[in-house]
């Protein structure tokens, strides 16, 4: 059984996913505080497993239910209850409808189940924020190829096109988190070939506005409800452009991004590690909800912690009753978080376009910057991604000859 009066080292971090940037983020930052952490991916060859900072990293499916078999197993060996850092939105799902299994070993920050549900089910979410009167950009499900073709008769291009939840058969079949679209007959070319991939597609009207017209809110709210952190951050360029990733983004004040995330928490009750992308159409100057991630830190939470806010880590504290930190609040002073390999990508696809002027990246690179996966003290991550991709570029090059020509 566990033993609550063990002194000496902190109760251990879960990180459920450590096979993504996010996961691998998530892990660093909790070892600066002297927690120890145990870490769960699905994929051991991945770089971001490459990491030195994990007491142990186990090996489970983390889509399925294989991993909630392994925490259990886990559980007694832990000499105190643990705190959970699910990374992906599969994992936040099983753990939601596992969490009497979880009870006795964890501690979780979910709200309740219908909750996750219906934040995480695109579909659910976009009709309850309809309802309650949120800024949501004009959206259509498709069920069947009768419905894009309707649909392609009444969108106003471009627009984008992706499943309400990625599944595995999506993954399997492209990197894409959404497709955009900027003619009827590209939209219904594309539907085509990706509707066998996931049993509903949503496609969404275009919001105009560049990369750095989106903003987010990390969050984190306690049982009773309320906000005890929020981070205001905004992106500077994504991979790929328009509909990826951010690679370069930098804290920002945003009061209307703020209230209307806050807004939409507190009318669910919310608990737990909370996020809200939200993006100004440039010619309106209308923000509005992209989408939200619940019950799990983001890429941009590193951002937070380079600027001063331990946006994590006061769930950790929350979570195990400890006093909970000073740093959280927000103090806005430009902190810049960077992915360096696809922001030079980015860069060099707006350079190529004319968009972006030498002068124009440097300055952008410039002030405190905390780095997705470079570290100096953890470098192994960064060197296998580097290469990796090099080793890919170069087979590409490779085989250049014996590549059979487009008609």
């Amino acid at each position: 059984m566990l033993n609550p009066n063990a002194s000496g080292v902190k109760p251990h971090a879960i990180v459920i996913g450590l096979d993504c940037m996010t996961g691998l983020q998530t892990a660093r930052i909790l070892v600066k505080h002297g927690i120890p952490v145990i870490a769960i991916a699905s994929d051991p060859n991945h770089f971001c497993c490459r990491t030195k900072v994990c007491e142990k990293i186990l090996i489970a499916d983390t889509k399925s239910e294989k991993f909630i078999d392994l925490l259990e197993a886990l559980g007694p060996n832990l000499e105190r209850k643990a705190v959970l850092y699910p990374c992906t939105d599969m994992s936040v799902l099983q753990l939601s409808k596992n969490r009497g299994r979880m009870a006795t070993w964890y501690h979780l920050a979910l709200p309740k189940n219908d909750v996750v549900e219906m934040m995480v089910d695109k579909i659910r979410f976009f009709h309850f924020a309809k309802e309650a009167g949120l800024p949501l950009p004009g959206t259509l499900f498709l069920n069947n190829r009768a419905d894009a073709e309707q649909a392609a008769k009444e969108l106003n291009f471009p627009c984008i096109l992706k499943p309400p939840l990625k599944t595995k058969i999506w993954e399997q079949n492209t990197k894409a988190k959404v497709y955009k679209i900027k003619s009827s007959q590209e939209f219904l070319e594309l539907y085509d070939r990706c509707s066998g991939w996931a049993k509903l597609l949503m496609v969404q009207e275009w919001i105009d506005g560049p990369d750095s017209n989106l903003y987010s809110c990390n969050c984190y709210f306690d049982a009773e409800h309320r906000p005890l952190v929020t981070f205001i951050a905004r992106k500077l360029r994504q991979w790929p452009p328009e509909t990826g990733t951010s690679c370069l983004g930098e804290e920002v004040r945003n009061d209307e991004v703020l209230d209307a995330s806050v807004r939409l928490f507190e009318s669910v009750d919310y608990f737990g590690l909370g996020y809200v992308e939200m993006k100004v159409d440039q010619r309106t100057g209308k923000s509005y909800i992209i989408e939200p991630n619940i019950g799990r830190p983001t890429g941009r939470s590193a951002i937070a912690e380079a600027g001063g806010v331990e946006l994590l880590y006061t769930m950790y504290c929350d979570l195990l009753g400890l006093p909970l930190p000073v740093e959280r609040v927000q103090k806005y002073q430009g902190v810049k978080w960077i992915y360096w390999r696809h922001d030079i990508q980015s860069a060099m696809h707006y350079l190529l376009r004319g968009e972006l002027t030498i002068g124009g990246l440097i300055r952008s690179w410039r002030g405190r910057k905390a780095c997705a996966i470079f570290s100096w003290t953890d470098p192994a991550p960064f060197w296998h991604d580097l290469f990796r991709n090099f080793y890919r570029l170069f087979n590409y090059w490779r085989a250049a000859p014996y590549r059979k020509p487009k008609v």
